[in-house]
């Protein structure tokens, strides 16, 4: 049974930080490219980071770039996004997921493109 289990969500004032976390299981995690993804309040699930299985590249939305890191501890079954300097527009459902592809640089952005999702976790900017 796979399951993906985000934490780490909460309310933060603008120019804070919060380092969210996703815990997997029932997966061989090092073959899965992992992505973040985000859906505010009447909008769509938007893409937000993404890695390779590996771990050895990255790809950010624009609109998070500069501000959160995605990193992953596949000896820890564990994938993270750090969030520095939020803004409200950041308020937003996290959700984390997995994909099955173990190409070296393979990173996805397409919510279709995963196969697994978490329940996700709340952040919350205050302005």
């Amino acid at each position: 049974q796979v399951q993906l289990v985000e934490s780490g969500g909460g309310l933060v004032q603008a120019g804070g930080s919060l380092r969210l976390s996703c815990a997997q299981s029932g997966l061989t995690f090092s073959v899965y490219a992992m992505g973040w993804f985000r859906q505010a309040p009447g909008k769509e699930r938007e893409f937000v980071a993404a890695m390779g299985s590996s771990g050895g590249v990255t790809y950010y939305a624009d609109s998070v770039k500069g501000r959160f890191t995605v990193s992953r501890d596949n000896a820890k079954n564990m994938v993270y996004l750090q969030m520095n300097s939020l803004k409200p527009e950041d308020t937003a459902v996290y959700y984390c997921a997995a994909d099955l592809d173990w190409r070296v640089g393979a990173v996805h952005t397409e919510a279709s493109e995963y196969d697994y999702w978490g329940q996700g976790t709340q952040v919350t900017v205050s302005s």
